[in-house]
C-alpha cells in the first residue's frame, strides 16, 4: 500500500488553476511535517510548501506566495495544494511528502522528510 497518493495535476495554460490532493492512507499522528515538492529534469527537488498538522502553521517558498495555499483535511487524512495563476515556471512533478515531528526551518529541505508519494505531473503552458 502506497502511504502517499497524489492526484489532480494536469496541462493548463498560464494563468489558470489546479488543486492537487493528496491522500495519506496510513494511521499518523497528531505532530507531522507534510510537504508538496516540485521536481524538474534540470533541478532539484523544490520545496513548495509544507504545513505542520499540530499547530497549522504554513510555510511556503518565496516564489509560489500569494498564489498557492496548502491546506488539509482531517476527516480525509488529504492535505491540498491549491495553485492560482500558474506560470510556466510552476511546470514540473509535485510530490508529496510527510516526516512525523514539526517542520521547523527545514521544511523545504528533501532529506527532512521519510516517506513520499510517487508525484503528479503539472505543466503550464504560456
Amino acid at each position: 500500500q502506497v502511504p502517499l497518493v497524489e492526484s489532480g495535476g494536469g496541462s493548463v495554460q498560464a494563468g489558470e488553476s489546479l488543486r492537487l490532493s493528496c491522500v495519506i492512507s496510513e494511521v499518523i499522528g497528531i505532530r507531522n511535517c507534510l510537504g508538496w515538492f516540485r521536481q524538474t529534469p534540470s533541478k532539484e527537488r523544490e520545496g513548495v510548501a509544507a504545513i505542520y498538522t499540530s499547530a497549522e502553521f504554513l510555510y511556503y517558498a518565496d516564489s509560489v506566495k500569494g498564489r498557492f495555499t496548502i491546506s488539509r483535511d482531517r476527516a480525509t487524512n488529504t492535505i491540498y495544494l491549491q495553485m492560482n495563476d500558474l506560470r510556466p515556471e510552476d511546470t514540473g512533478m509535485y510530490i508529496c511528502a510527510r516526516e512525523p515531528g514539526p517542520c521547523g526551518g527545514r521544511w523545504n529541505r528533501a532529506d527532512l522528510y521519510r516517506y513520499w508519494g510517487q508525484g503528479t505531473q503539472v505543466t503550464v503552458s504560456s
